[in-house]
């Protein structure tokens, strides 16, 4: 997309020394004004008129700059450039300039309920770091003045400017966050254990999310710092049932590692006794110690083992 912002090329001059111009300027206005009234010089009166027009004239140039800010600046409507020195300085009072802030601005957005890929409602949240970089797009290819909640102080006050982008901002954030959740699954399930999710996906998550919101937010000029999710959670209603699916799936994994390790020591025991020569089992009674054991080291209780004394 065309770049359509350019630094402010006209007239501009240190804002002391116009101060201090005029001051003098204002202070022969109302000496020529003295002498209008003591004299009632016609001469006098027209020179007192001019100094005193021009007095205000150059009052209306002054401009104040801070770092991290910028003045857009426009000439009968027409957009002649961005002024960004930081200072005190004076330009044509006939421009009119609107102030924007060009500082790191933070966006903790609330978490909203979505439904993921497999249709779960989902609370998801996120943090963003964002600010402004394009003056021209901001004011001039969205209608901030509609955003603005206090128009008639849109162009005088900057809190008030960059509130309407902070609403802009967080309506695009909201609807970045519902498109990505809506790609990917809460969490693994049987079907897509391999599949990227939101809960593990991590800095892969956080990329897509970014970069959905540079593309929505360059619109407006807004360059986005940094995106990350920094809430999710099942929706209320569900989210009792998914505890219980995942306490579920955490004991059989559980149970399968039991399984494996009890197994795996039933055979040691049986290649031992047989290496050994301590004593010789047929396949009956194999299977009945086989058993035995397997009640042994898969029993949550601990077993009460029973001493056979007779022959």
């Amino acid at each position: 997309m065309e770049n359509k912002e350019f630094t402010y090329s006209g007239s501009t001059f240190n804002g002391f020394g116009m101060l201090f111009l005029n001051l003098a300027l204002t202070i022969a206005s109302f000496v020529l004004l003295y002498f209008v009234v003591m004299q009632q010089s016609g001469l006098m009166a027209a020179g007192f008129a001019v100094l005193f027009l021009v007095s205000l004239f150059i009052w209306a140039g002054f401009i104040m700059l801070e770092p991290g800010e910028a003045r857009v600046v426009m000439f009968f409507g027409k957009y002649v450039g961005t002024f960004t020195r930081t200072g005190y300085y004076w330009i044509n009072p006939f421009t009119t300039t609107k102030k924007l802030s060009l500082r790191a601005r933070n966006l903790d957005a609330e978490p909203i309920k979505v439904n993921d890929k497999e249709g779960n409602p989902v609370m998801i949240g996120l943090v963003l770091v964002w600010r402004l970089k394009d003056t021209y797009k901001a004011l001039f290819e969205i209608d901030s003045q509609t955003m603005a909640s206090n128009a008639q102080n849109l162009g005088a006050n900057v809190t008030t400017m960059m509130a309407a982008f902070e609403r802009f901002v967080r309506v695009q954030s909201d609807a970045a966050l519902r498109q990505v959740a809506g790609q990917y699954a809460y969490d693994d399930t049987e079907t897509r254990s391999s599949d990227i999710t939101l809960r593990s996906g991590g800095e892969e998550i956080n990329d897509q999310l970014e970069q959905k919101l540079t593309e929505r937010l360059a619109m407006a000029g807004i360059e986005v710092v940094e995106a990350r999710i920094n809430y999710l959670a099942y929706a209320p209603e569900i989210a009792a049932v998914m505890l219980r699916r995942q306490q579920a799936t955490a004991i059989i994994a559980a149970r399968e590692k039991i399984v494996e390790g009890a197994v795996s020591m039933v055979k040691m025991a049986l290649d031992q006794l047989a290496s050994q020569d301590i004593v010789h089992l047929d396949d009956e009674r194999k299977a009945q110690m086989v058993s035995n054991l397997l009640v042994v080291l898969c029993g949550e209780d601990n077993a009460q083992p029973i001493v056979n004394t007779g022959a």
